[in-house]
């Protein structure tokens, strides 16, 4: 199967298959990227758990807080 040659941002070479996962950065790239990114998973009292991307949406899942 032939493949186009498909390149990152910064030059480097994508591999096809990583491209087929859907990944349109190089390795490098994607691990700069990927530390830049902040999250954490929450308890929610008698429910599941919640990703939480934002900081504001983090304090107003706390009822309890004093500012």
């Amino acid at each position: 199967m032939l493949y186009k040659v498909i390149e990152c941002d910064c030059g480097e070479e994508i591999a096809p298959r990583r491209w087929d996962l859907g990944y349109r950065t190089c390795l490098e790239c994607g691990e700069q990227e990927a530390k830049q990114r902040k999250h954490c998973i929450v308890p929610i009292n008698k429910s599941n758990y919640m990703l939480v991307t934002d900081r504001e949406l983090l304090k107003q899942l706390n009822p309890k807080r004093t500012t």
